[in-house]
């Protein structure tokens, strides 16, 4: 058995990378990944020079070493540390939409929201909001998207003498700027 690792201490260093791998998976730190790293680097320095153990145990320290201080950090942040990903009904928070069907306190309105046709109510009891306005998804509340026109400030309360149709001129053309 001595006689076969001495001759092949290379296996030996592959036998410990493979262990280290397998065994990262368990923890998903990326620790163990890099002494596998450093067992990699021992291998080629085994098959390179077979005789010299204090060499391949010196290459697979220093690369270990080398690996845990300059790439481990690197990895910890980009995987640990990355926007949260939203998921469900939540990744439509903050995004905007259009009004197709009137929303009132009193009853639900429609929204289209990323070419979906969602359920809407007002963010306030008090703001009616008209179709063709641009709106922000507050929250969600069940299948129902809670919105508030984009541009009014908080607590300003739309009403019918508020919206652009409640005035219409004779001479006005739609989507033309008032006159100066």
């Amino acid at each position: 058995m001595m006689d076969w690792l001495r001759d092949n201490v290379w296996a030996a260093w592959l036998g410990i990378a493979v262990v280290l791998g397998l065994a990262e998976l368990a923890t998903l730190d990326f620790t163990l990944l890099m002494l596998a790293a450093g067992a990699l680097a021992a291998t080629g320095a085994a098959a390179l020079f077979p005789g010299l153990l204090w060499l391949q145990i010196v290459v697979g320290l220093l690369t270990a070493a080398a690996m845990l201080g300059a790439i481990r950090p690197l990895l910890v942040r980009k995987i640990h540390h990355g926007v949260e990903m939203k998921t469900g009904s939540q990744h439509v928070i903050g995004r905007t939409g259009v009004v197709v069907k009137e929303i009132h306190p009193d009853s639900l309105g429609s929204i289209k929201l990323g070419g979906e046709l969602w359920t809407a109510r007002p963010f306030d009891d008090l703001t009616t909001i008209a179709p063709g306005t641009r709106v922000e998804v507050m929250q969600i509340d069940g299948a129902t998207a809670v919105v508030y026109p984009v541009g009014l400030p908080l607590g300003h309360h739309q009403h019918e003498s508020d919206r652009p149709d409640a005035h219409p001129t004779s001479d006005a053309k739609p989507d033309s700027d008032p006159p100066r």
